[in-house]
């Protein structure tokens, strides 16, 4: 399968997640739901993606990859095609669950299918690219959807995004070659032994630091600029969302970094050390140094990211669907907890013991990686 292809699959299906999104006000008056009922679209659909992964990965050792991602899109297109049509909140709400049980399976595909097909260098190259494909559709998904609905309606963009995932679908095509070559195991305990190295455990548990603190800002950002700095106007708060975009873009470079230093450990020490920064910096009450940090803090997150899932894939020895399913399950396990917990913080203390709290997971996630970066015995592999 060419990667521009899997990249196209990957757009798409993130425009199924997170479409929804900035839409929910208008959900709330259209299907006369209170907002909190209207933002269970949202929680419905992200709570199996910190579960299901691991499962999918167990599935996809014995399943080829490919045929497993063409159903799983048809299945998604069938769920937006059901979006479009219904007058019932509840049926929406149900198709959102059903598309939460889907998502995982389509994720891991792709990254297990990444993992295999391609090593070393070319692995970092194409998993960065995946990465980006993720934030690109999770961006564009949400412009498009909230566009659609002002243009044509809601519905319209279901109808679309539909059409999308049937003809990238119908486009895949699988061979024998495609199938997972991996000597079978009797058992799901065999395949999940190999993930239980420290170092490996010590990087998932980075990531869930690291995407805890990047969805719970991004979730809060509105209030922050609401309450804080008195901006009221939705254009503004978009400019500053813009930030997102910016850092995705920067997170591009990320594959070269490797030639910078050819210790993986290191590097992710100092992204997380700037990251951290860029939170301890957003304490100062001035809304363009907020406005540079922010968007420094994006591209921190999208670097970490596109360095770590390399990395599992080139240090693990499980299977590369176990992997990258585990991988999957603690990434939305920190951000469906960081949608959440830190709130109540907010709520309680304000905007400075909130972003206190997320500088002291950052720190948490940064010290694991330094940790295994002391741990010696480092290679370019990380293992």
């Amino acid at each position: 399968m060419p990667i521009f292809h899997l990249l196209l699959c990957s757009i798409v299906v993130f425009f199924v997640l997170y479409a929804p999104q900035p839409l929910l006000a208008m959900f709330a008056e259209h299907y006369q739901v209170s907002p909190a009922k209207a933002g269970l679209l949202m929680t419905v659909t992200m709570l199996p993606l910190a579960i299901a992964p691991v499962f999918y990965g167990l599935v996809l050792t014995r399943r080829c990859k490919l045929t497993v991602l063409r159903h799983t899109m048809l299945a998604l297109a069938t769920c937006c095609l059901v979006i479009s049509v219904t007058q019932q909140f509840e049926v929406f709400l149900f198709m959102r669950f059903i598309e939460g049980l889907l998502l995982p399976a389509a994720l891991t595909s792709m990254t297990g299918y990444i993992g295999q097909t391609w090593q070393g260098q070319n692995l970092r190259e194409k998993m960065t690219w995946y990465v980006g494909s993720t934030i690109v559709g999770g961006y564009v998904g949400r412009a498009l959807a909230a566009n659609f609905a002002n243009w044509w309606g809601f519905e319209s963009f279901y109808l679309f995004n539909a059409s999308l995932l049937i003809v990238l679908a119908l486009m895949i095509r699988t061979t024998r070659k495609q199938q997972d070559n991996a000597k079978q195991l009797t058992s799901p305990k065999d395949y999940l032994k190999p993930l239980k190295t420290i170092k490996l455990l010590r990087l998932y548990s980075a990531v869930f630091c690291m995407f805890f603190c990047f969805s719970a800002l991004l979730n809060y950002l509105p209030f922050i600029l609401s309450n804080e700095y008195e901006i009221e106007d939705p254009s503004t708060i978009a400019w500053v969302y813009s930030g997102y975009l910016i850092g995705a873009i920067i997170s591009m470079l990320t594959p070269y970094l490797s030639k910078l230093s050819r210790n993986n450990w290191l590097i992710l020490s100092v992204l997380f050390v700037i990251y951290s920064t860029s939170l301890l910096i957003m304490q100062w009450r001035n809304l363009e140094a907020f406005v540079v940090m922010f968007t420094l803090f994006c591209a921190c997150m999208f670097m970490i990211h596109a360095s770590a899932a390399p990395l599992a894939n080139e240090m693990s020895t499980a299977n590369a669907s176990v992997t990258n399913g585990a991988y999957v399950s603690f990434y939305y396990c920190g951000g469906a907890l960081g949608t959440f917990v830190p709130g109540f913080i907010y709520q309680l203390y304000g905007m400075h013991a909130f972003l206190l709290s997320l500088l002291l997971i950052c720190i948490a996630g940064g010290y694991l990686t330094l940790l295994n970066f002391r741990s010696g015995k480092v290679t370019q592999l990380g293992s």
